[in-house]
């Protein structure tokens, strides 16, 4: 790939990520209301991970071949899928959307923090320490909605979400660190249907089938995140073997912008002033952290 198809793929990639993932807490909120929450995701990765499949096969991608390929997509399929994003749904039954993007938000500081551990750490400039800074003290005045902290309320909720940012951050610099064969597309396939077997084996477990509600606003719900969340998920492991840890997760700072704005736009979620200052710091911390040096492979 030459180097000016690299950087527009790149861009391209960052912007589904940004936009497309930002508008997911929505759908998910939006969702578990009427879905048992590890089916309704199970459900969903399995259908999604079924379609990458297809896609990746149709563009010519094998699937995995070694029982080494098969152990870490699957571990990665459960960190990053039922883990990271299970989780997530397990809170949003409590905690609005708007706040639980904010809360993943911390992805960004795991993402930088592990990335800097082991023989393949990477020192982080000033510059991207000070976007890092910059970004958090966004995101603690995201967590000023009405000028207290929430984390006081709907504990169990976020505090599940702060795990499933935790579990996301492990599994990404893991896979990433991984040699792997397997194309990028099957790959996040592969993750999609070992992540969503799982969360539908708890789901089936816990006798979540009683709970299903076939209704219009469930399964539209369902059926953009099976659409969108993949085409999310397909870029995000794209970018996670193509970019630093400390670019990759900037995405954690603008989703929570486009949460709260869809939140307060069709849930009349609280959107106050010092959550647009808030916005606004964020996407200045974006900048810092994306200019502090040119998001090359590692």
């Amino acid at each position: 790939m030459s180097d000016s198809r690299r950087r527009y793929t790149i861009a391209l990639a960052f912007l589904t990520l940004y936009l497309v993932w930002g508008s997911t807490y929505l759908a998910i909120r939006i969702g578990v209301h009427d879905l048992p929450p590890a089916l309704f995701a199970g459900v969903r990765f399995v259908i999604s991970g079924l379609l990458l499949a297809v896609l990746a096969r149709a563009s010519g991608q094998l699937f995995p071949v070694s029982v080494r390929e098969w152990r870490l997509i699957t571990l990665m399929g459960i960190l990053l899928l039922a883990g990271g994003n299970g989780l997530v749904v397990v809170g949003e039954q409590w905690v609005p959307s708007n706040q639980a993007a904010l809360l993943v938000a911390t992805t960004a500081l795991w993402l930088a923090g592990f990335g800097t551990l082991g023989a393949q750490g990477q020192t982080l400039t000033r510059q991207a320490l000070a976007g890092l800074l910059l970004g958090f003290i966004g995101v603690a005045l995201l967590l000023l909605p009405n000028g207290a902290p929430f984390l006081l309320n709907h504990f169990g909720g976020q505090l599940s979400i702060l795990l499933a940012a935790l579990l996301w951050s492990v599994g990404s610099i893991y896979g990433k660190r991984q040699a792997q064969t397997t194309p990028p597309l099957m790959s996040a396939a592969m993750q999609m249907l070992a992540g969503g077997v799982f969360l539908c084996a708890v789901g089936l477990s816990l006798g979540e089938t009683g709970a299903w509600a076939w209704n219009i606003q469930g399964m539209t719900a369902l059926a953009y995140l099976i659409v969108f969340g993949t085409l999310g998920f397909a870029s995000y492991i794209w970018l996670l073997h193509n970019v630093a840890p400390v670019y990759l997760g900037t995405y954690a700072y603008v989703n929570p912008a486009i949460a709260v704005l869809l939140g307060w736009w069709l849930l009349d979620e609280t959107l106050t002033g010092i959550q647009l200052i808030g916005m606004t710091v964020i996407l200045a911390a974006v900048i810092t952290v994306s200019l502090s040096s040119s998001p090359e492979k590692t």
